[in-house]
């Protein structure tokens, strides 16, 4: 992963929307903070956040807010310019488009 993400101009970060899986992920030890961390040491100053498995969570607004909101502010303080990455909501099943979900 090191090797790949020094040379990239663009990371995708994937945050899993799941209750519980997005806690653990973002806590002081978990794999999100850690790959974020990672990507702007290495030099990697553009970011999609891309949250997934929101179905989970009956495709809740309020649950993509919460983790917009505490993955924001986490980035901004690594030193990721907030005017530069982008949140978006994904899926891997045919769920069908979210109206609430206007990203872009």
């Amino acid at each position: 992963m090191i090797t790949g993400t020094s040379q990239a101009d663009c990371a995708i970060l994937i945050i899993a929307g799941g209750t519980g899986e997005f806690e653990a992920g973002i806590s002081k030890d978990g794999q999100t903070r850690e790959h974020a961390l990672l990507a702007f040491t290495l030099g990697v100053r553009q970011l999609i956040v891309a949250v997934n498995k929101m179905d989970t969570t009956k495709w809740s607004e309020a649950r993509f807010n919460e983790i917009v909101k505490e993955v924001s502010s986490f980035i901004k303080k690594i030193g990721y310019n907030p005017k530069i990455y982008q949140h978006a909501l994904v899926q891997g099943m045919e769920q069908g488009n979210q109206g609430w979900c206007q990203v872009w």
